[in-house]
């Protein structure tokens, strides 16, 4: 068994964002970026399927080589092997076109990434790469068992929860549930320093889209405090400014 796992390179969450370039490029200096929380999270299900020398994980990121520290993370998390594509991830459409050209070349039994990453929530690059590669894509998954043929799949809808079964080839972004993020331990860092990392130049697409501006949330107002036995003042404030009555 083959597993592909897609990975991002996010801002920490504690990271405070700002932009450049009259606010249409995210501002760099001074971030500390680290493995999509989500992605790690379908990585550490790939190695739990892979135990036992079931089969192997190979990570794969579109990104430049300033990115490699995070792609090492995953090496010593358990990942196997490493592929980056070597260009900058301008939007979802390119990214996820990168890895489906190279899963193309290369024979895997299913592809995992996160349900989105923390930085664009965009939740779209597991559907793209299952249009590209035409083969079954499996949203924001909660459990994955795979016999060896066949994958059982669960995900949470509407008042309940959906069991799918899937066939052959498949893409899937996982949440939280599927599995318990995995802290790498020494002999995994040690290792992950002479796992391979495959370095892929980027094929040529049409830009479809592009950012045109980012804007931050406007900062909180004062909070107003309102004595308990003012009641009317509270209702009259909640009805002209917040107006949530």
């Amino acid at each position: 068994m083959k597993i592909l796992v897609c990975i991002s390179n996010v801002p920490d969450t504690t990271t405070k964002i700002t932009f450049t370039n009259d606010n249409t490029q995210f501002n760099t200096a001074g971030v500390q970026f680290i493995v999509n929380p989500y992605d790690e999270i379908a990585l550490s299900r790939a190695i739990e399927l892979c135990e036992g020398g079931k089969g192997t994980v190979t990570v794969i990121n579109v990104g430049e080589s300033a990115i490699e520290p995070t792609i090492r993370k995953a090496l010593a998390i358990g990942a196997d092997d490493a592929v980056r594509i070597n260009a900058a991830p301008r939007d979802a459409y390119f990214t996820a076109f990168q890895i489906a050209e190279y899963a193309k070349s290369n024979e895997f039994d299913m592809i995992l990434c996160g349900r989105e990453s923390i930085d664009y929530n965009g939740s779209q690059v597991a559907a793209m790469i299952g249009e590209f590669l035409d083969i079954p894509s499996i949203s924001i998954i909660k459990k994955l068992d795979y016999d060896g043929t066949t994958a059982t799949l669960e995900r949470e809808i509407e008042g309940g929860k959906e069991v799918l079964s899937v066939s052959g080839k498949f893409v899937a972004s996982c949440a939280e549930g599927t599995a318990e993020a995995k802290i790498p331990n020494m002999r995994g860092i040690m290792s992950a320093r002479t796992k391979p990392l495959q370095v892929v130049e980027a094929k040529e697409i049409e830009e479809l889209g592009k950012v045109t501006k980012f804007e931050t949330p406007a900062p909180r107002g004062a909070v107003k405090l309102i004595p308990a036995e003012n009641a009317e003042e509270l209702i009259a404030l909640l009805h002209s400014e917040a107006k949530v009555i």
